[in-house]
């Protein structure tokens, strides 16, 4: 019996990983957006990735800034979600929910005004990025 430790070891590591990963669906699912905000976010996305781009590589903006879009990038670059397609609303929402959260610490890192600074869409979806975030719309925007 004392040879098999290495398999309760590995039992432990994926309920673990199991564990982990339920909290993460969950967690998103009461924090992200929803209702018309989520659809709303998915429309802008594309205008979303353009901005976390041109943020990451804005030297001016603090070091944490940058490494949180960084590792924002990776999230995205991965072949696997961390909620599977065929789970139904958060399976296709989750990559809006994960980038409206780390905007969400991003923008109030950095500040509405760098951030406005670099957006590369309209006003209108400026206004869904400041509701994304939780931020009034600056009184010139």
């Amino acid at each position: 019996m004392t040879g098999w430790w290495w398999a309760d070891l590995l039992l432990a590591v994926a309920g673990g990983l199991v564990l982990l990963w339920a909290a993460s669906i969950i967690a998103l699912a009461v924090a992200g957006p929803r209702g018309p905000l989520l659809k709303e976010a998915l429309r802008v996305l594309p205008d979303l990735l353009r901005l976390v781009r041109r943020l990451a590589a804005d030297p001016d903006l603090p070091r944490g800034v940058r490494v949180r879009l960084g590792l924002l990038f990776a999230y995205l670059a991965l072949p696997f979600d961390l909620v599977p397609d065929f789970i139904p609303v958060l399976g296709y929402a989750d990559d809006a929910v994960v980038v409206a959260l780390v905007l969400r610490s991003v923008v109030r890192r950095a500040g509405i005004d760098a951030v406005r600074a670099h957006w590369p869409g309209t006003g209108d979806g400026f206004a869904v990025l400041c509701r994304l975030t939780g931020l009034p719309l600056p009184r010139n925007g």
